[in-house]
């Protein structure tokens, strides 16, 4: 059986306190209505992933508060530390730990990891040069594979959908 993995790259943050440190930096304005966009295309194509790992930084976990009401039900959500502040090499060491029956993960993280992972690995996809370019905040990258979690790896995933929240605003309007 096939996997899913969706990576979310979280919504644009505030620097309205520059005092803040980086972990405790909320929302800003733009990020919250990218999140509203980002929530209704996920009840649109019915995304519903198995498990969503998370970030533990404010901006992440309100990203997530913020698409949640997109899921159909309830999911299985984790919050992690770990997740904060570590490279792709990171992030797919922990997704390699996903249990063998989950069939779909949704990873909400940030940026350079989440874009390099998502490039390393996409063997193929037409949208690759577009993920290549960049990978905005609130953006959406969809991969599938037929390896499962333990398997993961450079090349094995095809990137099938990425979307961004000013992409989907304009088909929405």
């Amino acid at each position: 059986m096939g996997k899913t993995l969706y990576l979310l790259r979280h919504a644009k943050s505030s620097w309205d306190d520059p005092t803040l440190p980086d972990h405790d930096r909320p929302l800003a304005s733009r990020g919250r209505r990218a999140s509203r966009i980002v929530a209704e295309h996920l009840r649109e194509q019915a995304i519903a992933p198995s498990l969503v790992l998370c970030s533990s930084s404010r901006r992440t976990r309100e990203t997530l508060k913020r698409i949640s009401p997109g899921f159909e039900e309830e999911r299985e959500i984790q919050i992690e530390q770990d997740l904060y502040a570590t490279p792709a090499s990171g992030l797919l060491a922990r997704l390699h730990a996903v249990e063998p029956d989950v069939d779909s993960v949704m990873l909400i993280g940030h940026n350079p990891a989440i874009q390099e992972l998502a490039l390393s690995l996409a063997g193929k996809g037409a949208q690759l040069e577009r993920l290549r370019e960049k990978f905005p905040t609130a953006a959406l990258a969809t991969l599938t594979f037929t390896a499962g979690w333990r398997q993961l790896g450079p090349g094995v995933a095809e990137l099938v959908a990425f979307v961004t929240p000013s992409a989907l605003g304009r088909s929405a309007g």
